[in-house]
């Protein structure tokens, strides 16, 4: 007797059916329809608007990021942390909030698993810190104990939703028009540009500006710890860095990524943010005749220069600092330093270095 395996047998469908995977949109789908028919199992005297917030509730725990989303949803938000089960703050406009969230601790997990999902990337007693990025380009940075005292802590820095042109930071007051109009022509000059200031400044937010300046035929290749870089150059190659430690992936470190990025055909080199040993590598493409932006956290331009200085050293120890410094200021053209003022911030001074 011969039995045809063309099709297979009515046992393997069943089985098929019970163990095929599930999505997590299809696994959310069900959940909520479920939910829905148990609130109209219950109190028919129950208001609609009750109903949808279940439901809205729910849709933010399963496909979401729960009790966080309200915060991660409002665009004037522009960074949540935690510091605790009972400590959730938010900032606007500089200044900060907290909210009224109370997250036990497994449930803190639970959303620091989640949000470090779509990076891949994990934390545990071994590795007890991760940066990841959101599929809305948020930046993501979590540390546990025991590097931490008692509780996880988690911050999360938002992104305008859109690029900012430099048109529109005119607008906001960041940049005067004779500002931009001189910067402008320096990027499409192809000018060696760092950018300083403290944290929360706006300093990527003004070098993607500038990026947006390039002609649009200009490949340009950038290179982040995670990717904070919003741009609209439509020949644009992103690139981020990689912690080691887990299972067999090597780290990959910025260094490391500059010189990858030499060999694919840069015409603008980004570095997101200067601040270790890739300032060497960033160096030597700059004096390679590929023009390279960046920023660097400083209190002054002069304050800028001096770190760019030392950070080579970070790279090789015996390299000498009248060297450095002299290559520094071979190749660099212009610092621009950018300070905030409570809820202004604005370009303190463009420092020119040639002329």
């Amino acid at each position: 007797m011969t039995i045809s395996l063309s099709k297979p047998a009515v046992g393997q469908r069943v089985r098929d059916q019970l163990f095929a995977p599930i999505t997590e949109d299809e696994l959310g789908r069900k959940v909520l329809r479920q939910v829905d028919e148990l609130v109209e199992l219950g109190d028919k005297s129950q208001h609609p608007s009750a109903e949808l917030e279940i439901l809205t509730e729910a849709s933010a725990e399963l496909s979401g990021f729960g009790v966080l989303e309200p915060l991660l949803a409002n665009q004037k938000i522009e960074e949540v942390w935690i510091n605790g089960a009972d400590e959730v703050r938010f900032a606007v406009n500089g200044k900060s909030f907290k909210a009224d969230i109370r997250l036990p601790h497994d449930a803190l997990e639970n959303l620091v698993f989640r949000l470090l999902r779509h990076s891949s990337r994990r934390v545990d007693r071994m590795h007890p810190f991760a940066d990841a990025t959101l599929a809305d380009g948020s930046r993501v940075h979590v540390v546990i104990p025991p590097v931490t005292a008692h509780s996880w802590i988690v911050n999360i820095r938002k992104f305008p939703p859109k690029t900012r042109s430099l048109g529109d930071l005119v607008q906001l007051g960041m940049v005067t028009q004779s500002q931009a109009t001189e910067l402008a022509a320096a990027m499409r000059d192809g000018a060696n540009l760092l950018i300083s200031g403290a944290t929360h400044t706006g300093k990527t937010t003004l070098l993607s500006a500038l990026l947006g300046e390039l002609p649009p035929q200009q490949r340009v290749i950038s290179i982040e710890e995670t990717h904070e870089l919003r741009l609209a150059n439509p020949d644009w190659v992103a690139m981020q860095g990689r912690n080691g430690g887990f299972g067999e992936a090597e780290e990959i470190d910025l260094r490391r990524l500059v010189r990858e990025a030499l060999r694919m055909r840069p015409e603008y080199l980004v570095v997101g943010e200067v601040r270790g040993a890739e300032a060497l590598e960033l160096m030597l493409a700059m004096n390679s005749g590929i023009p390279c932006a960046g920023t660097i956290h400083a209190k002054s331009a002069a304050a800028a220069i001096s770190k760019l200085q030392l950070l080579p050293t970070l790279a090789q120890a015996n390299i000498d600092a009248g060297f450095i410094s002299a290559a520094v200021r071979e190749v660099l053209d212009v610092v621009v330093h950018i300070r905030s003022a409570g809820e202004l911030r604005r370009i303190q001074e463009i420092l020119w270095l040639k002329r």
